[in-house]
């Protein structure tokens, strides 16, 4: 018997020899199960085990007459063990070995993948607190808002990947189903032991009900869970892009010596990851969506679904173990421009400072719709004249001396208070005992 069984790379983990070593052990556990229960004699049993093997160009050249992959395998597989081949595949469907290798091989990606996301998770606490009080001015609508911290910024993404890490925790314990059912799921021919025998040494738990099939709402849940991790990292991605836009400049992709941005422009350094990132998310997302459409199958099963697996589970586990990869490099090596940080929230001349003054007015008594009116009328003249200040046209208007003192007017716009709780957001996220 081949003995690797080992738990490749992702790559690995969708080959036709990881394949075909899951469904050799699958075989050989029913048969196991079966000789436990007086069913295979103990000698046939040994046979099985020392003698049953396969060869992948074999089993091609079998499924050219077949036209059936399981077929074409266990024909291959008896060629090896003789005789006491007739007690492989006692009372399964093809579906039985198929479908419990497909959430064998979900769960051990997702695996993978919980690795990488726990390392991302690890990567944004890290730069949350190395740039807590990085100041840097908050975007609405894309426009200037109030002040915020870069760190923030990489608190916020930071817990959305602990969100992501339990929806994928979720979803590899819901894919890890396996079934050794028989024909319509109704263990006509073979006993629920082989099943419970089977799942237990696959690290599996036994499909409560099953038809032929395994039922594709599990594959659906753990494909689109991929899709929203990949949008999470499509969401990193894009405010990167935007952070690293010429006009811009707080942060930056790091450029590797030697590193070309364009073969016509020698100057330039594109955010290429980032970019290459979001392509990734909308694969993911579309993978998501053929998902949801395996649901529906015609009665106890059809195969409408399995052309459809045979891309969209390998290529979601790669691409997404790709951009993680990817993703967990950037963050760590992202290039961070404090100075450029505080002349962009500069550029709007003390306007991320209006509702500071709005509610110091209501403080003194005015309504909100005065002291609205009050603050607006000071701001659109420095919208319109970038000449203009907030805080020079609040300490020159008549209005607003009747209510704030320049000493209070001063005061609004000193920066050491921007982030004052600052120190409260971070012990409920990445400074968390």
């Amino acid at each position: 018997m081949i003995e690797r069984y080992t738990r490749p790379e992702m790559g690995g983990i969708f080959e036709d020899q990881f394949k075909f070593e899951t469904w050799l052990k699958i075989e050989i556990l029913a048969c196991e199960a079966r000789a436990e229960m007086g069913k295979v004699p103990q000698e046939d049993l040994q046979t099985i085990k020392e003698k049953a093997s396969f060869d992948i160009k074999r089993i091609l050249e079998i499924e050219e007459t077949t036209k059936h992959d399981v077929i074409a395998f266990l024909t291959n597989v008896a060629e090896y063990v003789g005789p006491a081949a007739r007690h492989i595949h006692y009372g399964m469907t093809s579906s039985d070995i198929l479908d419990t290798t497909l959430s064998y091989q979900m769960k051990t990606a997702g695996e993978l993948l919980l690795k990488q996301l726990n390392e991302l998770k690890a990567v944004l606490q890290k730069r949350a607190i190395e740039h807590k009080r990085t100041i840097c001015v908050g975007r609405s609508h894309g426009i200037h808002a109030e002040p915020t911290s870069m760190g923030l910024k990489f608190a916020l993404w930071f817990e959305e990947t602990k969100r992501n890490i339990s929806r994928l925790e979720s979803a590899i314990e819901i894919i890890s189903a396996g079934q050794i059912s028989g024909a319509v799921g109704t263990f006509e021919h073979l006993s629920p032991k082989v099943e419970e025998y089977v799942c237990k040494k696959m690290e599996l738990k036994p499909a409560a009900v099953s038809t032929q099939i395994i039922q594709r709402d599990r594959h659906a849940q753990f494909i689109t869970t991929l899709s929203i991790i990949g949008s999470t990292l499509e969401k990193i991605a894009v405010e990167i892009r935007h952070l690293q836009r010429t006009e811009v400049l707080e942060a930056e992709e790091f450029f590797s010596e030697g590193q070309k941005g364009s073969s016509a422009m020698p100057h330039k350094r594109n955010p290429i990851i980032s970019e290459r990132i979001t392509g990734i998310a909308r694969l993911l997302r579309g993978n998501a969506t053929a998902a949801l459409e395996n649901i529906a199958l015609w009665h106890e099963r059809d195969i409408s679904h399995s052309s459809v697996e045979r891309v969209i589970v390998p290529d979601s586990c790669i691409i997404l173990n790709y951009g993680l990869d990817l993703m967990i490099k950037l963050i760590d090596k992202l290039i961070i421009y404090p100075e450029n940080m505080l002349d962009n929230l500069n550029i709007t001349r003390g306007l991320v400072f209006s509702q500071t003054v709005l509610l110091k007015l209501i403080e003194k008594g005015l309504s909100r719709e005065t002291a609205y009116k009050l603050v607006q009328s000071s701001a659109m003249k420095v919208w319109a004249d970038k000449d203009k200040d907030l805080k020079s046209e609040l300490l020159k208007s008549d209005e607003i001396s009747l209510h704030l003192a320049n000493e209070e007017i001063e005061e609004i716009f000193k920066h050491d208070k921007m982030l004052k709780n600052i120190d409260f957001i971070f012990s409920r996220s990445v400074e968390q005992k």
